[in-house]
């Protein structure tokens, strides 16, 4: 008897015309490894944030990771529709993401610019994604990678602008 824990390869088929689906299924697991480490960080300022900024900072993050989390499950099941796995493991989206700890305490500013440089690496991460799914002529992953991006560039406007003296 099988668990179903033990992941095995994907054998589906697909045939939609994308030139390289496994280089695809590669670069959303990369948007989806950002996107779970960014639920945990805003979720971590979000409960964490003190001082005047409190209920702005505190409601802000809370939009944002509800966010990121329903996003989640559009990405991994993009690359299900790819015919790969979403990643099963912790260790899997921590090391394929761009999205970096910070571990020392800071003010409500500091943490709102952590996390928009976050969203910016994201963005910038996505950006290429976008270039690399029109070239494998996938526009389902380009208009998805780019709805992200358009995400993550309005978040790092908003927690910029709210961190500002």
């Amino acid at each position: 008897m099988t668990s179903a824990l033990n992941v095995v390869p994907s054998d589906d088929d697909i045939n939609t015309g994308i030139a390289d689906t496994e280089a695809m299924a590669q670069g959303i697991e990369h948007m989806l490894a950002d996107t779970y480490r960014l639920i945990f960080k805003t979720h971590a300022v979000h409960w964490n944030v003190e001082g005047p900024m409190f209920h702005a900072v505190h409601s802000l993050t809370e939009e944002q990771y509800t966010n990121l989390f329903a996003a989640a499950d559009e990405i991994a099941e993009r690359i299900r529709a790819l015919g790969h796995l979403a990643p099963a493991t912790l260790s899997s989206i921590v090391s394929h993401s761009v999205v970096q700890d910070d571990e020392r305490p800071t003010s409500a500013g500091g943490m709102c610019e952590d996390l928009a440089a976050d969203h910016e690496r994201v963005a910038r991460r996505l950006h290429s994604l976008i270039q690399t799914a029109e070239e494998a002529r996938d526009p389902v992953t380009a208009d998805m990678a780019t709805a992200r991006a358009a995400f993550h560039e309005k978040s790092a406007w908003m927690l910029r602008a709210i961190s500002k003296n």
